[in-house]
């Protein structure tokens, strides 16, 4: 659901989503709608989406293992993630399920078949593994099966362990905590630049 209270859902056996504004008993079709298949225009078998603040959709298809972004009124969509056929190298995935993207445009998807969770940054080519991928188990490195996921304020990471029968928290360092430890270290670093060339020039003038 959007912020205007419009539904979104995922049709697995029409292989499309619909948009549902309120009040509408049709809706409309925003991702997929031409049939299964692995054409950009094209789904198979979508399971989760996720809408960010520009009505994009985001869609995991479990028959194509890819997650698809279909920007509001698009005839077709962008792979984001996977997409390199059913494996478990960094460029691929095996029935991606839960999806959510962050403001960045980074995508956390729910690998499945792969026991992991992956991110893959905006533009990325491939992912890396953030939660998981040290076997199928019930460890608290491991997952089985995850199907869903979720962060909070805080950055947590709340991932549904549906072989497991369990929810896991994960403390995970995000993409944008990252950026901004960054950007602070940059800006520091250039502040103390700029100091030493005034108390240089200060010195130069005495």
């Amino acid at each position: 659901m959007d912020e205007n209270g419009s539904l979104y859902v995922t049709d697995f056996g029409k292989d499309e989503v619909r948009r549902y504004r309120r009040g509408e008993s049709q809706g409309t079709v925003v991702a997929g709608g031409n049939g299964r298949g692995n054409r950009l225009d094209q789904l198979s078998f979508p399971q989760y989406v996720f809408v960010d603040r520009d009505h994009s959709v985001y869609v995991s298809e479990r028959g194509n293992d890819r997650v698809m972004k279909w920007v509001e009124g698009a005839k077709q969509g962008i792979v984001v993630a996977g997409g390199q056929r059913e494996g478990n190298g960094l460029t691929q995935l095996s029935y991606p399920e839960g999806v959510v993207v962050d403001q960045l445009g980074t995508v956390y998807v729910a690998d499945d078949e792969n026991d992991r969770i992956m991110r893959w940054p905006k533009g990325a080519t491939q992912g890396s593994v953030i939660v998981g991928g040290n076997g199928r188990g019930e460890q608290s490195n491991q997952l089985k099966e995850p199907i869903g996921l979720s962060f909070d304020r805080h950055g947590n990471l709340y991932v549904v362990d549906w072989g497991n029968h369990r929810v896991q928290k994960f403390n995970v360092d995000s993409t944008v905590e990252k950026l901004i430890r960054v950007a602070l270290n940059a800006i520091w670093f250039f502040f103390l630049r700029t100091l030493n060339i005034i108390k240089e020039f200060i010195s130069m003038k005495e």
